[in-house]
């Protein structure tokens, strides 16, 4: 009695339609994955669908973030399939400090741009080419900027993070970030005299001690210099009912999913007295549900400054780690 077949029989009960005229195996699906997917994770955050993220960052890369081209990355579609990131973090096996705010991050790391000036305009060339004196740097940091014959300010900048350059742009130019070799071209010549700067964030590659998300992406710092696992504690999204004999991800979810998705069916037909008479059902399998995760977390130490102050093989204290 948990399958999507068994849902749809239950939902049907509930709401008085027996008949696949009055509503389709196909709507009572699409009800049945709306209120899976959308409601019920914000309703309840249940242990069971509490995970381990993992992915790997690469040497001199500090930015990950969600995509949705690339469908073996472990980042793909990332926002929709995680729904909340949590504390602890690990870079390669080591616990990192986490966190959500750009203000405490930075303020640890911060990102100041050096100004370095590679060249001087003539008036009449546009393209300027040389390696920067400060490697490696930054992506989304890159600035390029003179004043041309008219006066008028101009500015290449990093957007993407891939080395391209985009603004006062008169060709393709680039910028690598770890040799620090550049090709760029001005829509319009630099005027004779005006230096031109490349103002960079230069960093020294090691093993991350610091993870920032935020915009569903991941910064790590210090940057890496070589591979290394990253595990982060999830919530991801349930799976959606697609076939008769799928079931939920704990069988003793079908009753909470036919009664959520049998008052999404009544709240859409305007019928208020009946969503409202099987109020009390929901809210009651709600509290079904949400027991398990309860009694689980309700037997674990409530996370205090001396609650890790004793490590039984690297002795007393909180600085005692192998890190």
């Amino acid at each position: 009695m948990a399958t999507l077949a068994d849902i749809r029989t239950k939902i049907r009960r509930i709401t008085r339609s027996p008949s696949v005229s009055q509503l389709t195996d196909a709507d009572i699906d699409q009800y049945v994955n709306d209120f899976l997917l959308y409601d019920m994770p914000e309703h309840l955050r249940l242990f069971t669908f509490r995970r381990e993220f993992v992915f790997y960052a690469s040497p001199n890369i500090d930015v990950y973030a969600t995509n949705t081209i690339d469908a073996a990355s472990p980042m793909y579609d990332f926002k929709n399939a995680y729904i909340t990131s949590h504390d602890p973090v690990y870079v390669g096996g080591a616990q990192v400090y986490f966190t959500q705010s750009r203000s405490d991050f930075y303020s640890l790391w911060p990102q100041l741009q050096q100004k370095l000036q590679i060249g001087t305009g003539d008036g009449v060339t546009v393209n300027f080419t040389g390696t920067l004196s400060t490697i490696p740097i930054l992506s989304f940091n890159v600035l390029f900027n003179t004043i041309d014959t008219a006066g008028d300010g101009m500015a290449l900048y990093d957007k993407a993070g891939d080395g391209d350059l985009y603004g006062d742009v008169g060709a393709a130019s680039t910028i690598n970030y770890v040799t620090g070799v550049y090709d760029i071209t001005f829509t319009n010549a630099p005027d004779t005299g005006q230096p031109i700067y490349a103002q960079v964030v230069g960093y020294a590659p090691s093993r991350p001690s610091a993870v920032l998300y935020f915009n569903n992406t991941f910064f790590l710092r210090p940057v890496p210099d070589m591979a290394y696992k990253v595990s982060i504690e999830t919530y991801i999204r349930p799976t959606a009912l697609a076939n008769d004999g799928d079931i939920p991800e704990l069988e003793q979810h079908w009753q909470y999913i036919s009664y959520g998705a049998s008052l999404k069916i009544f709240q859409d037909r305007m019928d208020l007295d009946s969503a409202q008479s099987i109020m009390p059902e929901f809210k009651q399998q709600e509290l079904l549900v949400g027991r398990r995760t309860i009694v689980q977390q309700s037997n674990e130490r409530v996370a205090t400054i001396y609650s890790q102050t004793f490590n039984p093989f690297y002795g007393s204290g909180w600085n005692n780690r192998p890190y």
